[in-house]
């Protein structure tokens, strides 16, 4: 017997094939008749009972929503077959939950988060008091954190331990480090191959020698902010381009490297440019720089124009003021209204000085503005206790006013020697009061010395007020010109326009000596 079946039937056929005996008799077929009929029965209800469980599944399962569907597979999957993950929702709500500890804490101990929005941060307490703790380790407080609380973003092991150990490596003292990052906190998120060696190596290519580096940084620590290319090289050029020697560019770096942070347009050229206007050249300009990097630092337009109009208010001319910048450069700089006043009242107070004889005491010699009144008193006395009147004594301080800030045990010295050996009454000295500001045993002893074996009558002036050169040049004249006299010659203008060579280095400790 053979069962055929067609595709996707929906009812079994079944044909028997009959032996050849059935064909004798018709009571064999319709036995084998009625056998086939029940086994294709059989057949079709089994097929139908089947085909109504089938239908009856895929109508039940579309009437199911897709919500219900993917509740009831979910439940059917075996939770243990699988690896869960929270959904991004729950992520993101974590993150927030954590942020919300960190600033807790953060506020808990005074600082404020306002600025940290966007800023990556520890997710968890612990490593965020890690950070804050290591902070104040350096020496760092609460208040500096709040004035840069970007700083809170910095790894303790990625970020802050190598720059400290860079800076520990070069030189810095460990002492500065907390002034240091309180002025440059930035460096804590610098790297040090990309941002701070490039620096250093710029710095030595500057001749700035490698022992100098740290007292470099720990002046100006913002220094290693600074792009190479940028403000660095543009001012360091326009240095040279206006005199200053190249192989001076070390030291005045070294001395003063806030020029590195300097614009040239903004800040150098202005400045150049003004004290070119008050009849400074720029040459002599750069011999100021080479000795006193410092005075670039004083602001053109809050300093150093108000203390020029003081000046000028103060009876000092217009002609002179070339002169007292190029003897005193710090006087555009210090805080000058209150010490220029006080100064006049007191030697007005003393000497019986004039507005306009204090303009020339200061022409002369403006460190006096600095001088402390009891040095002013102390050598006033000392004058008068050699017996010159008040009024002498202010001639002499008006003519030479070096003498309130000479050493009065010296002074003593020169005097007594003026009386003893060379004779001479009271009123050359009055008349040319400078004798004091000459060394006794260098100058004057041998001088005199000379025109006593000569026999010349001269003056203090004459004597004294010229080079050693021209001085052996007088002695061989056949007659003496009374009236020969050398410049002045304290015009400092002048020294600083002379050959490198030739520059005195005696004004390079000018400031301890006044102050």
């Amino acid at each position: 017997m053979k069962i055929a079946s067609l595709p996707r039937p929906r009812l079994l056929l079944v044909h028997c094939d009959l032996p050849a005996f059935a064909f004798h008799g018709t009571k064999s077929v319709s036995i084998l008749s009625s056998s086939c009929m029940k086994r294709c029965r059989l057949v079709m209800s089994i097929h139908s009972s089947v085909s109504g469980r089938t239908r009856s599944s895929t109508s039940k399962s579309v009437s199911l929503s897709r919500g219900d569907r993917y509740n009831r597979e979910r439940n059917e999957v075996n939770p243990s077959s699988f690896y869960t993950h929270p959904s991004l929702l729950e992520l993101k709500n974590e993150r927030i939950a954590n942020r919300a500890r960190v600033y807790d804490f953060l506020k808990g101990i005074g600082v404020v988060p306002d600025e940290l929005e966007g800023l990556e941060l520890p997710v968890t307490v612990e490593v965020m008091r890690e950070r804050v703790d290591f902070l104040h380790k350096l020496g760092l407080t609460v208040e500096d954190i709040n004035n840069y609380p970007l700083v809170l973003g910095c790894s303790v092991k990625k970020n802050m331990v190598p720059v400290l150990d860079f800076l520990g490596k070069l030189g810095v003292k460990k002492s500065t480090f907390t002034e240091f990052l309180r002025r440059y906190p930035q460096v804590l998120h610098a790297s040090v191959v990309v941002d701070l060696q490039p620096v250093v190596n710029y710095l030595q290519g500057m001749d700035i020698k490698p022992n100098d580096i740290p007292r470099v940084l720990e002046r100006y620590p913002e220094v290693l902010g600074f792009k190479l290319e940028g403000t660095m090289s543009t001012s360091v050029a326009y240095l040279v381009g206006i005199g200053v020697a190249r192989r001076e560019i070390g030291g005045v770096l070294t001395r003063y490297p806030e020029i590195l942070g300097m614009r040239v347009g903004r800040v150098i050229k202005p400045f150049v440019e003004y004290l070119g206007s008050l009849g400074i050249p720029c040459l002599a300009v750069a011999r100021l720089v080479e000795k006193r990097p410092h005075i670039l630092g004083f602001g053109l337009n809050e300093r150093v124009k108000p203390n020029i109009k003081l000046l000028l208010e103060c009876n000092v001319r217009t002609k002179s003021l070339a002169n007292v910048i190029a003897q005193y450069p710090e006087i555009m700089g210090i805080d000058l209204e209150s010490k220029l006043l006080s100064k006049r009242s007191f030697l007005n107070s003393v000497v019986e000085t004039s507005p306009e004889e204090f303009g020339k005491i200061m022409e002369k010699m403006p460190q006096s503005v600095v001088l402390s009144d009891k040095a002013i008193v102390r050598h006033v006395d000392f004058l008068k206790g050699c017996g010159f009147s008040v009024e002498q004594v202010r001639k002499m301080v008006v003519g030479c006013p070096q003498l309130l800030a000479l050493n009065v045990d010296i002074m003593k010295l020169s005097f007594d020697f003026f009386k003893s050996a060379m004779g001479r009454p009271l009123d050359d000295l009055v008349a040319f009061p400078a004798y004091f500001t000459y060394g006794l045993e260098s100058t004057v002893k041998p001088r005199h010395k000379m025109i006593v074996q000569k026999g010349i009558k001269c003056s203090l002036a004459w004597l004294l007020n010229c080079s050693d050169e021209k001085f052996e040049d007088r002695m061989n004249y056949d007659s003496i010109d009374l009236e020969e006299m050398e410049e002045d010659s304290s015009c400092h203008l002048d020294s600083l326009m002379k050959p490198r060579t030739q520059v005195s280095d005696s004004d390079s400790d000018i400031d301890d000596e006044y102050a």
